[in-house]
């Protein structure tokens, strides 16, 4: 389990296909020094497996699915967002998040206001169902708060039904890949897991 609050960020060193499923090397700005085989780490929000590594970095594997359920952002120099799964006494900062991408969203607009970034974004319409205002979300991994949503039940009428925004804080972009995010940038997200199993739970029960 994570949290959603990044430890750090890291450059893809290395990026290749072999049998079925993509290898990527990632060297953090410090690497850590007790890694353990098969320990999950975020990266970008997707929980993924160490199976390697090295005094700069460390290696994990994704499957076809987690390439095609994430976005495109394994390639060499590329940056990600790294956070080591939660400790049992550690400090629950963020909220629930379990490192399984549901999906991508497209940034539509980012602008700057006093003090705050105002960032929209867009989802696949299905998904709107999942967003509310002053909700949680996990955007390339780093939790986040869900300000204004469009469609019935929002709190924005200018917002489409697929559309939300966040307000990011200045140091939320400095320490965090979302820096040089712009218009048409496709993020990882990861809706409350609450919500998801809440709306299952609802589906299955009715069908009894």
């Amino acid at each position: 389990m994570f949290t959603g609050i990044v430890e750090q960020t890291g450059n893809i060193r290395l990026a290749e296909w072999s049998d079925g499923h993509l290898k990527v090397t990632i060297d953090p700005q410090k690497m850590w020094t007790d890694l353990a085989l098969g320990e999950s780490i975020a990266c970008n929000g997707a929980c993924l497996t160490v199976v390697q590594w090295d005094d700069k970095g460390f290696q994990v594997e994704l499957s076809q699915e987690s390439v095609n359920k994430t976005s495109a952002l394994w390639n060499v120099g590329d940056t990600v967002n790294l956070e080591r799964a939660m400790p049992a006494s550690g400090r629950f900062g963020g909220h629930v998040v379990t490192g399984h991408v549901d999906g991508t969203g497209t940034v539509l607009e980012v602008e700057a206001q006093p003090g705050a970034y105002i960032i929209k974004v867009a989802v696949p319409e299905e998904a709107s169902r999942y967003l509310i205002p002053k909700g949680s979300i996990t955007v390339n991994g780093v939790s986040l708060t869900v300000v204004d949503v469009g469609g019935p039940a929002g709190s924005k009428a200018d917002l489409q039904v697929n559309e939300f925004t966040l307000w990011i804080i200045p140091h939320t972009l400095e320490v965090t890949s979302l820096k040089g995010i712009q218009a048409g940038d496709q993020v990882n997200l990861e809706y409350d897991v609450l919500a998801k199993y809440l709306e299952r739970l609802t589906l299955v029960g009715g069908a009894k």
